[in-house]
C-alpha cells in the first residue's frame, strides 16, 4: 500500500474519504467540504491531508527570514475591543517615533543580517501624510538594501485619507519613498456581525478586501491573516477564507496566509477564552487545505508556545516568520514567547521538527538552504494577474 492509499484509507475511516479524494486529485474544496473538516473530530487525519498538500508544494522545506519590527506608534482611533496595544494620546505608555527614532531602531541591528523591517501600528489620526514617506525613507537611510513591509490595509486607507488621494496615487509614491511590500494584518474576520459588536471602526471586510486588490494592481505582494478563536462562528471563518481565495484567483498577489490567534489579556475582550493549542493546529490545516491558490502558510511563532508552532510544520505550514525584534501590539495582549530569537535558534526549531531549514528574504527568494539547494526562488507566488 503506497502512502497516497494509506491516507486514502485515513480518511475513509474517519468519514472523509470524499475530502480526500479532493485533495490528492488537487480540486479545490468547497464550504461544505471546510465545515465538515472544522467538525470532524479526527484533527489528525485533518493534518496529514494538509501535509500531504504542504510537502507536495515545499517538501519538507520551511521558511524564515531574519527580521525586525518597529511598531512606530500606538495611538489609534479604531477603538477595537480585542487590542491591548492601542493608547489614546495622553494615556500613559502612548508614544509615535519620530524617523529618526525609526532609522535608529534599524541602526540597532546593523550588526544582524536583517533582510526585512515590518512596520506595521496603530491608526493615529493627526500624523500626516509627508510622516508616512518619512518613516519608508529613514528605514532605507538606515539600511539602503532592507526591504520594508509596511502597513496593513488599514493603515493604507488611513494614508490615502490623509493625503487626500486616491490609493491608486498614493502606493506609487510609497513605492518611491522604499514600500517593498504589504503585511496582512487589520483582516480580523470579513464577518460584519464581529466587526460591529468588536472593530465597528475598522473598514468592512469589502474594504479591506478592495484595498488589497488596489495594492496587487499597483504590483506589491501583500500577505492575508484571520483572526481566530474569539467571538466568530465556523460559517463565518470558512466565508473569510473563501472571500480571500476568489481575490487571490483574481489577482495572484498574496504570498502566506497567517491565521492569527487571538490573545484576550489586557483587553475589553479579557473574559473570552482564547484558543486552544488543537483549535491553532486545525486553523493552520484549514488554511493549507482552503487555500489552494496561496502557497504558504506561516505558523506565526511568536503567537503561539513554540512546540506548537513546530507542530504546525506537520498540519500543513511551512513557514515560522522570523527574527521579529522587539514585537509589541501581540505582547501587549498576553504572549509570552520571547521578544526576538537569533537566526540560530530558529534553524535549531525547524531541525528538531524534522524539517529543513531556507532562510528566505520577504518575497521567498533563497538565500541559504540547509539542503544545498541554490536555485533563485522557492515557492514564490504565482505572477500578480495584473
Amino acid at each position: 500500500m503506497t502512502a497516497v492509499d494509506r491516507l486514502r484509507a485515513r480518511a475513509a475511516a474517519a468519514g472523509l474519504g470524499d475530502v480526500a479524494d479532493k485533495v490528492i486529485a488537487g480540486e479545490r474544496l468547497s464550504i461544505a467540504d471546510g465545515k465538515r473538516l472544522y467538525e470532524s473530530p479526527d484533527l489528525h487525519t485533518i493534518g496529514a491531508l494538509a501535509n500531504f498538500v504542504r510537502e507536495r508544494l515545499h517538501g519538507d522545506r520551511t521558511y524564515f527570514n531574519v527580521n525586525q519590527h518597529v511598531n512606530y506608534t500606538n495611538i489609534c482611533n479604531k477603538l477595537c475591543r480585542f487590542c491591548a496595544f492601542q493608547r489614546l494620546p495622553k494615556q500613559p505608555g502612548a508614544y509615535v517615533f519620530s524617523p529618526e527614532q525609526v532609522e535608529q531602531k534599524i541602526r540597532e541591528q546593523l550588526h544582524n543580517p536583517v533582510t526585512e523591517v515590518h512596520m506595521v501600528a496603530g491608526i493615529h489620526p493627526k500624523l500626516d501624510y509627508q510622516y508616512y514617506l518619512d518613516i519608508l525613507r529613514a528605514a532605507k537611510r538606515a539600511r539602503p538594501d532592507i526591504h520594508v513591509k509596511a502597513f496593513t490595509m488599514v493603515e493604507l486607507d488611513q494614508i490615502a485619507k490623509v493625503a487626500g488621494k486616491p490609493l491608486a496615487e498614493v502606493l506609487p509614491e510609497l513605492i518611491d519613498a522604499g514600500l517593498g511590500s504589504v503585511p496582512g494584518g487589520g483582516a480580523e474576520v470579513f464577518s460584519e456581525r464581529v466587526r460591529q459588536e468588536t472593530y465597528h471602526l475598522k473598514n468592512t471586510g469589502d474594504e479591506w478586501l478592495e484595498i488589497a486588490r488596489t495594492v496587487h494592481e499597483a504590483g506589491l505582494r501583500s500577505n492575508c491573516t484571520m483572526l481566530h478563536g474569539h467571538i466568530e462562528t465556523v460559517d463565518e471563518r470558512l466565508d473569510h477564507l473563501d472571500r480571500l481565495r476568489r481575490l487571490q484567483d483574481e489577482t495572484g498577489g498574496f504570498q502566506t496566509y497567517i491565521p492569527l490567534s487571538f490573545h484576550p489579556d489586557n483587553s475589553e475582550m479579557a473574559h473570552v477564552p482564547a484558543p486552544t493549542a488543537l483549535d491553532e493546529l486545525r486553523e493552520i490545516a484549514l488554511g493549507r487545505l482552503m487555500l489552494d491558490n496561496i502557497p504558504h502558510v506561516k505558523a506565526y511563532w511568536i503567537l503561539m508556545d513554540v512546540p506548537i508552532a513546530q507542530l504546525c510544520l506537520a498540519f500543513g505550514a511551512d513557514d515560522v516568520d522570523g527574527t521579529v525584534v522587539e514585537e509589541r501590539i501581540y505582547h501587549e495582549a498576553g504572549a509570552t514567547t520571547p521578544q526576538e530569537v537569533e537566526r540560530a535558534e530558529l534553524i535549531r526549531w525547524i531541525r528538531d521538527a524534522g524539517r529543513v531549514p531556507v532562510e528566505r528574504d520577504t518575497l521567498y527568494n533563497v538565500v541559504w538552504a540547509d539542503d544545498g539547494a541554490t536555485e533563485a526562488t522557492v515557492g514564490a507566488a504565482a505572477p500578480l494577474g495584473v
